[in-house]
Formats: structure tokens, C-alpha cells, sequence
């Protein structure tokens, strides 16, 4: 969308500034003594330099392209960005499971050894 904006705005300057409007006014005595004022007025939109326009649309194309591909860049180095937090996540999330279930299983073994001596000692 942007693209078409500085496109349109690129239009318009150029169809504006193709055209040159000149005012004169001339002021004239009679020999009579009456003053006759006369304005003239000469708008010109003559011949165009088209290697000045084509110039200016091929920067202009050039600074929306390169602001384009800056945008693009960032959004991958975002979405890479979000990708290696997400893997930073899920080590730790199964180190800690990991922790968890060994911690776990030494709860479970410690009780099945007190529960063997506890057999033992009433054995006794």
C-alpha cells in the first residue's frame, strides 16, 4: 500500500510541476488621458524532460524497494528471533521434566527402600 501512495504522490508532483502559468499586466495611458490595464495570462506545459521524470521514478522505485526489502529483513530476523526463544523454551521445559521425573523416581525408590526395612524390622 505504501508502494502505491509514494507512487501517486510521484504522479502528482510530476503532473503539477509540468505546468508554468506566467502573469503580466500591462498599464497603458491613451492619448486621450484614459488608462487601459490589460493582464494577460500564459499557462505553458511545454515539452518535458522525460529522462528527469524517469530518473525520479526509478529513485523513487528504488527508495520504496529498498524500504520494502528493510522490512522484509526485519520481519526474518523476528520471526528467526522468535523461533530460537521458542527452542531455548522447549530445552527447558524437558530438562526440567527430565529433572522432575528423576527426582521423582528417587521419591518413589527411597520409599520402596523404607517401605523394605519397615517389612524387615516387623519381621523381626
Amino acid at each position: 500500500m505504501k508502494k502505491h501512495i509514494l507512487a501517486a504522490f510521484a504522479a502528482t508532483s510530476m503532473i503539477i510541476s509540468c505546468k508554468e502559468s506566467t502573469t503580466k499586466t500591462e498599464t497603458v495611458e491613451n492619448p486621450d488621458g484614459s488608462v487601459t490595464t490589460t493582464t494577460t495570462t500564459e499557462t505553458t506545459t511545454g515539452l518535458v524532460d522525460s529522462s528527469k521524470i524517469n530518473q525520479a521514478k526509478n529513485d523513487i522505485k528504488n527508495t520504496v524497494d529498498n524500504a520494502g526489502q528493510k522490512i522484509d529483513n526485519s520481519a526474518e530476523k523476528a520471526k528467526q528471533d522468535i523461533n530460537a526463544v521458542g527452542q531455548d523454551l522447549k530445552k527447558g521445559v524437558q530438562e526440567v521434566s527430565r529433572d522432575a521425573k528423576d527426582a521423582a523416581a528417587k521419591g518413589a525408590q527411597k520409599v520402596e527402600d523404607g517401605a523394605k526395612k519397615l517389612k524387615e524390622d516387623l519381621k523381626r
